[in-house]
């Protein structure tokens, strides 16, 4: 009942369109699908796409939908739409897929009112599937407790990744002959999504790619 505002520029605007001004969908719907790759990519990790930089409404978009409690964010025509955008141009013509999110701890489950990526995915794969794509969601990772990424460097990112995961029992035929598509919301250093593809060798099969919303830009060292 109360005024938002736009969760991309963070401005009370009028026509709010999912709960994202008319200009900052502009931005959104201008951006496309491409490779990423970190730089030096940790060992593991699966072909990388993203639909654009940890930057400007995305970012934005991104941090009211995961951090401050927006969800109305992965509802149509937003977050869900942009990542089934992703994974289309990830896989390339349509077969059959599986999603595979990477899930979050508890803790950070419980702050965020339920896993925002596992939300993300099951609306992600509706959208698919109205597009004619056979696809299927898949959990076969589940998250130990570990620090939040944000208070980590690279090296404590890696050290932490290496224990961040474990196999949960899930059929391998639910995968056969399916592209395995691991999904997360952001990709920096790349030591979570190769932790993760690690894990899922020993399950489901090697992830195909690896399908995020948003990379970040490795700064400039003067």
């Amino acid at each position: 009942m109360l005024p938002a505002d736009c969760a991309g520029c963070r401005q009370r605007r009028p026509g709010l369109r999912y709960g994202v001004c008319p200009e900052c969908v502009a931005v959104l719907d201008a951006l496309s699908p491409h490779p990423v790759r970190p730089t030096p990519a940790p060992s593991g990790l699966p072909p990388c796409f993203a639909l654009g930089p940890y930057a400007g409404p995305l970012r934005e978009a991104l941090l009211a939908y995961k951090e401050h409690g927006r969800h109305g964010l992965a509802r149509p025509c937003s977050l869900y739409a942009l990542l089934a955008e992703v994974v289309a141009g990830a896989v390339g013509p349509v077969r059959p897929v599986a999603l595979v999110p990477v899930p979050d701890t508890g803790a950070a489950a419980r702050v965020r009112y339920g896993d925002h990526l596992d939300r993300l995915a099951r609306v992600c794969a509706d959208r698919l599937r109205r597009a004619g794509w056979p696809v299927r969601v898949l959990r076969p990772l589940r998250a130990l407790p570990r620090p939040d990424s944000v208070t980590l460097d690279s090296a404590g990112r890696a050290a932490a990744a290496e224990a961040a995961f474990r196999p949960r029992r899930v059929g391998r035929r639910t995968a056969d002959a399916a592209a395995l598509v691991l999904l997360d919301d952001i990709v920096t250093t790349g030591v979570t999504l190769a932790a993760a593809a690690r894990t899922l060798r020993a399950t489901v099969g090697s992830p195909t790619v690896a399908a995020v919303l948003a990379a970040t830009e490795k700064r400039q060292q003067r």
